[in-house]
């Protein structure tokens, strides 16, 4: 949900002006909308998510920086990439806030500005369910990733209750308007899989959200 429809303006075509608009008040409202969720388990997923992080980490779709405070001294260097204009203005407020030492870039997780193999943790939160074309992201992932390097995630993906999955199906293109770009039903493990990824990951709800997006996956992969 935080790497916005700035991804389709670079493979397909510029947001309307009114789509512009919509996309500075999701800035503004994220996270007041997510409060409920991070209250009720998200905030302790984060926390024991990047807890693993080490290295060299790039965060993708950093969204306004709701992992930021919960990184350990194991990491050598934070970058963190968000595409979105005023997410990225919130986001640099927490970095000043936390006083950490983060990195901002306005990166696409489409086209990482890292070199090859020079990654050791990438962490991606509520992000693969957004990009335009997750296969890509996941190569430019796998290709940043130094060998024995990971990628740490928590997204929400298609359900596993035919019901659920059935009701995603229908509020997916709403949802998507509404969500910025987001995919509410999209099968991101099976994605990773298919990209060469071994994927170890839990079955977890997100509680305190619309329904659309309760199933969650929480877990580590590796190329």
């Amino acid at each position: 949900m935080t790497e916005t429809a700035r991804e389709d303006s670079r493979t397909d075509q510029q947001p309307t002006p009114a789509y512009a608009v919509w996309l500075r008040v999701m800035a503004l409202v994220y996270d007041p909308f997510v409060w409920l969720g991070e209250l009720v388990g998200m905030r302790r997923r984060r926390r024991e998510l990047v807890a693993g992080a080490r290295g060299r980490v790039v965060e993708i779709g950093a969204g306004t920086g709701l992992n930021l405070a919960y990184y350990p001294d194991t990491v050598d260097e934070l970058v963190l990439t968000e595409p979105e204009p005023a997410m990225r203005r919130k986001l640099a407020r927490r970095v000043e806030r936390i006083g950490g030492a983060a990195r901002i870039s306005d990166a696409s997780a489409l086209h990482l500005p890292f070199t090859d193999a020079s990654v050791d943790t990438v962490v991606s939160t509520l992000v693969l369910c957004t990009v335009p074309d997750p296969e890509a992201a996941l190569r430019e992932i796998a290709r940043i990733l130094r060998p024995g390097g990971q990628l740490l995630f928590i997204e929400h993906v298609r359900s596993d209750s035919r019901f659920l999955a059935a009701y995603q199906g229908v509020m997916v293109r709403p949802w998507r308007g509404f969500a910025g770009g987001c995919v509410c039903n999209r099968p991101t493990l099976q994605l990773m899989q298919a990209c060469g990824f071994t994927v170890t990951a839990d079955a977890a709800v997100w509680h305190g959200m619309p329904a659309v997006v309760h199933p969650l996956a929480v877990g580590r992969a590796t190329v």
